[in-house]
């Protein structure tokens, strides 16, 4: 019976909370080369639905937001310390707690086209723990100064 309860109990975890990780976690490896296969097995991975998005047609003065999903299909706790984007008229937000191996996660993306003018390309360099240690997220627009 104590058996069935610890492990009822373990499948019930409660979600990743920020700073809810330990020291190993934190690893950025810019570069695998030196690493063992088993190392390498053991580094979290990041699977974006996709990795971009296009608003399409936009009157410019609007803010637009879109929300990228992606899941750690990796083996250990992914970290994201960083997303920057190419220019001020965009913003990102990533989570802040880690994301568990199986778990999802989302990055929302805001653009504002009220200094854009034209076909606008917005790059999004998203940093975690990862090897590769960088992905980029790219949305477009093109943005006109009166609607149709």
């Amino acid at each position: 019976m104590i058996i069935g309860l610890v492990v009822l109990g373990a499948c019930h975890r409660k979600p990743a909370q920020e700073g809810d990780f330990k020291v190993s976690d934190v690893h950025i490896p810019v570069s695998a080369d030196g690493m063992s296969q088993k190392e390498k097995d053991k580094l979290p991975l990041i699977e974006f639905e996709r990795t971009t998005y296009d608003f399409g047609e936009v009157v410019q003065g609007e803010k637009l937001s879109y929300t990228f999903k992606f899941k750690n299909t990796g083996k250990s706790n992914l970290i994201i310390f960083s997303s920057e984007a190419t220019c001020g008229c965009t913003t990102s937000m990533p989570p802040k707690a880690p994301i568990r191996p199986g778990e999802t996660g989302e990055i929302k993306v805001v653009f504002d086209s009220s200094s854009q003018k034209g076909k606008v390309v917005k790059r999004i360099l998203v940093g975690a723990n990862t090897y590769p240690a960088e992905t980029i997220l790219t949305i477009t627009a093109n943005v006109s100064s009166y609607k149709n």
